[in-house]
């Protein structure tokens, strides 16, 4: 029997590898794809590069220690480990007793933290009182948003602060002024003065109770990038605490009075780095003012990901954003209901939100270590240079005169359009993913329907979903059944047995029904004739070529001119190899919603 050894030198019989060797090795495997070693690297939509291997040769300035400035680790020394971060529930329902019911059944099941919307888009303010009567809120902090109305919103929940039997000091929870999100959703007037109203009406009375939220939501929902999201938003606190210093706050009262917002992604990687640059950059600024002050961070699972089909995929997504944004330290995590994107959530749709969070927090234990992504050549790098972009482009919008200035003259909004051109190009060659929707499509699904939800502001800057072209198609292919009694229909003549053609098919199936359109097929074919005659029975109109290369030489021509001689109006193929009567091609990186677009044009989908 073996003795247990108390030094267990795992790797010292083999050789101490390098990155040299390293890159032969996968130059090697690359070699027999005939795909590049740059096929392996990726770009941000900060410009920020994303290689395939980090070592220790990837240098990056130190992230010092938990609750010690730049507080990239976290803005207090022990992290979350007590308790976790706090589980914030959104409510919106505008009648105050669903609301009511809503609310308490979440803080009974794991919610311990409320972010309420109050005025015209959800709560009236007049029934804040009502709707919180039986919420101990002592224990549970409530963060109101009360849009463009933030003063009477602002003011109604102080009063019902004021009317409970509680100590100042223990009111928690965030008023939410923020004349700037006012601006940057509604274009409507940035109202600095009401902000100063509340910030003092709440410091004499409740001196815990924060009045300001800094939202970079708005610069997320317009299509922005994270850096973008980042440098706004820094340009919005630093505007903040420019008007709450000239009114006679400190440095440090002024940032806290601040709590910042921030859009989780499903990208989990870049979501850890975004929290945690967020901190430094924060940091950074606190410091030139004259204090330091860690940055207090609130994650909203990101709208913009969300779709309305397919919707059960959502929670995937907010479970990976949640994921994220709780290993990049979030003081307090929002995890939106996979129906946030159709209308107001159901108690189900509300029941796993929350459960992803006590999932992660109860059964994964994340909160359990400080900082778990900290070491890692990657996040660390990642952080730095998100950082980077981040205070590059905040001091682009200082030059510019500040956000305000920035968001009145279009120059913000710009910007932000520029980097959604860009993404939606990637969603349109679908080299952006969307599971359910621009991949893997479920044309049988059953709606899901909801109640629709208040209506957000509109006027300022532009708010989209990545899924929403796709969508569009869709709603297209379900007004075309209605009317018609099917969809529209793409035939997809599969040459030769099934090994020859199943890539191309399934790849042709993807970006056809990604639109609603469905796609029969015509299975293993021997023969012209066997496309053929199962091209009639589909009843299609158009017809998409899929098989091997070698089957494209053999029978790419003869089955176009038996297809046309059929009644196909328009031949495509699945591949670039052939040229023989094919009208368009439909290819790898090709542009999907082009294809779809003209597709539906040629049966006269309107």
């Amino acid at each position: 029997m073996m003795e247990p050894s108390g030094d267990l030198a795992l790797a010292a019989e083999f050789p101490t590898p390098d990155r040299e060797r390293w890159r032969e090795l996968v130059d090697g495997v690359l070699r027999k794809s005939g795909a590049p070693f740059e096929s392996l690297v990726s770009t941000t939509y900060d410009g920020i590069t994303i290689n395939p291997l980090y070592t220790a040769e990837d240098v990056f300035p130190p992230s010092g220690f938990p609750g010690v400035a730049p507080f990239v680790r976290g803005g207090k020394p022990d992290g979350a480990v007590d308790g976790g971060w706090l589980v914030r529930q959104l409510h919106a329902h505008p009648d105050p007793a669903v609301a009511k019911h809503a609310v308490m059944g979440d803080l009974l099941n794991g919610v311990g933290s409320l972010w309420l919307k109050v005025g015209s888009a959800g709560i009236p303010a007049t029934a804040l009182d009502d709707v919180l009567a039986d919420v101990h809120l002592d224990l549970a902090p409530v963060v109101v948003d009360g849009g463009a109305e933030f003063a009477d919103a602002g003011r109604a929940m102080l009063e019902v602060f004021d009317e409970r039997p509680l100590l100042p000091g223990e009111v928690r929870g965030n008023l939410g002024a923020d004349p700037i999100g006012v601006l940057a959703r509604s274009g409507g007037e940035a109202d600095f003065a009401a902000l100063l109203d509340l910030v003092t009406r709440s410091r004499r009375l409740f001196p815990e109770l924060r009045s300001v939220v800094v939202d970079g939501l708005p610069f997320h929902q317009a299509g922005g990038s994270d850096a973008q999201e980042l440098g706004a938003s820094l340009a919005a606190g630093v505007a903040y605490l420019r008007a709450l210093t000239d009114a006679g706050l400190t440095v440090a009262e002024a940032a806290g009075q601040l709590e910042f917002r921030y859009a989780a992604s499903a990208d989990q990687f870049l979501t850890i780095a975004k929290f945690r640059a967020a901190r430094r950059l924060w940091s950074r600024v606190t410091e030139v003012a004259g204090a330091t002050t860690p940055q207090l961070q609130h994650a909203v699972t990101s709208t913009a990901m969300m779709t309305r089909r397919d919707p059960w995929v959502n929670m995937l997504r907010t479970a990976i954003a949640c994921f994220g944004a709780g290993l990049g330290g979030a003081d307090a995590v929002t995890v939106l209901p996979f129906d946030a994107a159709i209308g107001l959530p159901d108690d189900f749709a509300r029941r796993i939100a929350r459960n992803t969070q006590s999932v992660l927090l109860e059964e994964s234990r994340l909160a359990g270590v400080i900082d778990p992504a900290g070491g890692s050549w990657y996040v660390e790098r990642l952080t730095d240079e998100l950082a980077r972009a981040a205070w590059t482009w905040f001091q682009e919008i200082e030059r510019a005169g500040g956000v305000v200035a920035g968001l009145r003259s279009g120059f913000v909004a710009d910007r932000l359009a520029a980097t959604w051109a860009a993404r939606e190009a990637n969603l349109a060659d679908r080299t952006d993913a969307l599971t359910g929707v621009s991949e893997f499509p479920n044309l049988a699904e059953k709606p899901v329907e909801r109640a629709p939800a208040p209506a957000d502001p509109t006027g300022g800057l532009p708010v989209v979903r990545y899924a929403q072209a796709y969508e569009s198609l869709r709603d297209r292919s379900d007004a075309h059944l209605a009317a018609h009694g099917a969809r529209p229909t793409v035939f997809l003549a599969t040459l030769g047995p099934v090994a020859a053609h199943t890539a191309r098919a399934s790849f042709a199936a993807n970006l056809f029904q990604a639109g609603g359109i469905e796609t029969p097929n015509a299975g293993p074919t021997r023969t012209v004739e066997d496309v053929v005659a199962a091209f009639r029975g589909s009843g299609a109109r158009i017809a998409c070529l899929c098989g091997s290369e070698k089957s494209y030489g053999e029978l790419a021509a003869p089955v176009a001119e038996a297809l046309r001689a059929a009644g196909a109006e328009r031949i495509l193929l699945a591949g670039k190899e052939s040229d023989a009567g094919i009208d368009e091609f439909v290819f790898t990186g090709c542009a999907a919603l082009d294809v779809l677009d003209h597709t539906f044009a040629a049966l006269e989908v309107v």
